[in-house]
């Protein structure tokens, strides 16, 4: 397994007593770390150490010892290359944008380029250590376009991606100029996963709005790969939080702790310096606290830990400035003597020290305004070994969807979060017990290595499933074959669906009128063989279209067939008086959603909604269903969904059994049927199994093989014909 991330697990630093290698601080490399040392992996990743500081034999050092010790491979980076790409596009760009703070983002194409380069030299690195048998798993932000790099040169590769931030609503993402190739390197991984469901309805609106890419439950079909999208919640090493506390360090921390805080109530809370996480609005939250409930004065303090994080960009020496004076403003306002309401930490702390805030505050305070998951919410559960202490959660946290047990709270509504620090104070220990312990089992039992493992088994079944449908493919062999079978039959038959299998989905189906090439093509077919087009199509376009070819032709999915040289029939007597009741509800629907319009055809009525905004058309089409089964239930009217419409027809009519009537004419030694819809499932499934049934695009299908595009059945068809357009041209 290849592991990709911005940073690798482990930081290299040169200094005068020479190279150090320290583990890195990070959410990321401490969260996979237990799984990378339990599996046979690699990690690609910057080392944290500018490429120019380096000398050629100081380059090796490095390389051979990460690679011998930890199995780590560095990317080198110039300090342009990463002002450029990690402080400049990765966190001037994406992280704002992302995190719902579009004043923040600036998008400038200097920042853009590099970020394109530096993932390019990304794939370069993973180009000389992969080989098609490794998993390459993918994570963050900073690597959104390695995906499709990876893809174009190794195409089978089993490819991974993980969003750790939010992925933000397609009104958000809009704004991003490199909307379109930001989507199209995430569509480069066989597997997407996002931290939460909210995460995924995002992306796949996106990808359907700007790449026009639909799904079904959760599967896109782009390229003819079926690609994946779907949450998986990032856990923590449980047992690594829940056992500390045996620790001989922590029980001695710990002990210190009580002695110096006395019967004072804990709040604490820990983040990086970011203006994402809500860290001022919390310090005010908790003056109003104190404001609104003096009683609390002298009885609890607050410790607030803030770990340093990109000093350099403005915004955050800006927040640094803002947090200090807030410190010293509350505890200039509340304190005394002999108590300081705040206790303030401006740096990272070990683990031990961590452990031992974590098990004995009463309240963890964590209110992000955004945050794709929040571990440290996780971590303050899990290391509570008496199961007593309240955690206050924002609402806006990824975590706030599996720790509904927590005081969930709105980070901007300072009210609330102080009204939550009250109810939490006030909480009794049988109550925080209860809530703790449904969480606690929940985190025990999807911790990160059930996350990485479910990961992982995803992406292996969807690239089973890639295999499975890619052993469908109407390949050069089988084509070959096909085309040899069809030269040496005698008696063929030959039907293909006309939308989407002869001719692209136009928004106005009159634009989609037969091309002169097309018309010949069927004409030099009709030679030798019996050709059918079996269409949706109301009958009087097919018949203004086609009745000068000497082909057989089926309209309205069925309704009507017209053998060669005979008149239209209809496969049975029929009636529509039932028409008259239904037609009155679709022009309702055609009201209610601009862009969509009814076909009226002899027997049958289709609303389609091709044309319409796709996520108001989904939602429409839904209610038009249930409302057409409704009034349907008692006629021998069926509702049948199509391509972008739903159509309403007699239920005993279809493809299949109006094919019927040309195989059952004589023993065919070839029969070829080609199609792109659900509605040509029925025509497939009444082949026998001697004939060559073709889908159009990628997808479940009754059809035994499938082929990529429309311009891919033409080929074909023009291949089958080309014998006769070889000897009438040698003849002429």
């Amino acid at each position: 397994m290849i592991i990709v991330s911005n940073r690798l697990p482990v930081t290299v630093a040169k200094r005068k007593e020479g190279i150090s290698f320290n583990p890195s601080v990070g959410g990321l490399a401490t969260g996979l770390g237990s799984f990378y040392d339990s599996y046979d992996s690699i990690w690609v990743g910057w080392s944290g150490i500018f490429s120019e500081r380096l000398n050629e034999k100081e380059r090796n050092v490095i390389k051979t010892k990460l690679k011998k010790e930890f199995s780590c491979y560095p990317v080198l980076l110039s300090q342009k290359d990463v002002d450029l790409y990690y402080n400049g596009f990765c966190n001037k760009t994406i992280w704002p944008l992302f995190h719902y703070f579009t004043q923040y983002a600036i998008f400038d194409k200097k920042l853009w380029d590099a970020y394109k380069r530096v993932n390019k030299i990304f794939r370069d690195l993973i180009l000389e250590v992969a080989n098609a048998y490794d998993i390459i798993w993918i994570h963050d932000y900073h690597l959104m376009l390695l995906p499709r790099l990876i893809r174009e040169k190794l195409p089978d590769a089993k490819i991974g991606f993980f969003l750790h931030i939010p992925f933000p609503s397609f009104e958000i993402f809009r704004l991003l100029p490199w909307k379109r190739e930001i989507l199209e390197g995430f569509l480069g991984a066989d597997l997407i996963g996002f931290h939460t469901y909210s995460y995924v309805k995002h992306f796949l609106e996106s990808v359907r709005r700007i790449l026009g890419y639909e799904h079904i439950y959760g599967e896109i079909t782009s390229k003819n790969r079926i690609i994946r999208v779907d949450s998986f919640p990032m856990g923590i090493d449980y047992a690594k939080f829940a056992n500390a506390s045996s620790d001989f360090k922590v029980q001695k921390e710990i002990d210190e702790m009580h002695k110096k805080m006395g019967k004072r109530k804990i709040i604490f809370s820990i983040d990086r310096l970011d203006y994402t996480k809500g860290i001022p609005q919390r310090l005010e939250a908790f003056d109003l606290f104190l404001d609104k409930h003096p009683e609390w004065r002298k009885k609890v303090v607050f410790i607030v830990v803030v770990v340093p994080s990109r000093t350099k960009v403005e915004h955050y020496r800006l927040l640094k400035k803002q947090v200090d004076e807030l410190v010293g403003k509350i505890n200039g306002k509340y304190g005394t003597l002999e108590w300081t309401p705040i206790w303030y930490i401006y740096r990272p702390l070990p683990f031990y020290t961590l452990v031992t805030l974590y098990n004995i505050a009463d309240i963890g305070l964590i209110t992000p305004y955004r945050d794709g998951m929040n571990l440290v919410a996780k971590e303050f559960i899990a290391s509570k070994v008496d199961s007593k202490g309240v955690l206050i959660l924002s609402e806006m946290a990824g975590a706030a969807e599996e720790l509904g047990e927590a005081l969930i709270v709105n980070p901007n509504d300072r009210e609330e979060i102080a009204e939550a620090l009250r109810k939490a104070l006030l909480m009794t220990d049988e109550e925080q017990i209860e809530r703790n312990k449904a969480m606690q089992k929940r985190l025990r039992r999807y911790n990160v290595k059930r996350w990485a493992e479910d990961f992982i088994d995803s992406l292996r079944q969807i690239k089973k499933l890639q295999q499975d449908l890619s052993t469908k493919k109407l390949t050069a062999e089988v084509r070959i074959k096909l085309l040899d079978d069809y030269f040496k039959s005698n008696y063929r038959l030959i039907l293909l669906d006309y939308d989407g299998t002869l001719v692209h989905f136009a928004e106005r189906p009159e634009k989609a009128r037969p091309d002169k090439e097309l018309l010949e093509l069927l004409a030099y077919l009709a030679i030798k063989n019996d050709v059918v087009i079996v269409s949706g199509r109301d009958r009087k376009t097919i018949d203004r279209w086609f009745s000068h070819l000497d082909i057989g032709l089926v309209a309205e999915h069925g309704t009507w067939l017209k053998e060669r040289g005979k008149d239209w029939e209809t496969i049975e007597p029929l009636e529509n008086g039932w028409k008259k009741e239904i037609l009155p509800v679709l022009e309702i629907y055609v009201d209610r959603t601009p862009g969509s319009f009814i076909e009226e055809k002899d027997f049958a009525l289709a609303w389609h909604y091709r044309r319409c905004d796709a996520e108001l058309a989904t939602v429409r089409a839904k209610e038009l269903k249930d409302v057409l089964l409704s009034l349907t239930a008692n006629l021998d009217i069926g509702v049948m969904e199509g391509n972008k419409v739903i159509e309403i027809k007699n239920t005993n009519i279809n493809k299949g059994r109006a094919v019927l009537k040309w195989i059952s004419k004589k023993q065919w030694d070839f029969i070829l049927a080609i199609g792109d819809d659900l509605t040509d499932e029925d025509m497939f499934s009444v082949l026998p199994d001697t004939a060559y049934s073709v889908k159009v695009g990628l997808g479940f299908s009754r059809a035994k093989f499938y082929i990529e595009s429309v311009q891919k059945v033409r080929a074909l068809l023009n291949a089958m014909s080309q014998h006769r357009r070889e000897k009438d041209e040698a003849q002429s």
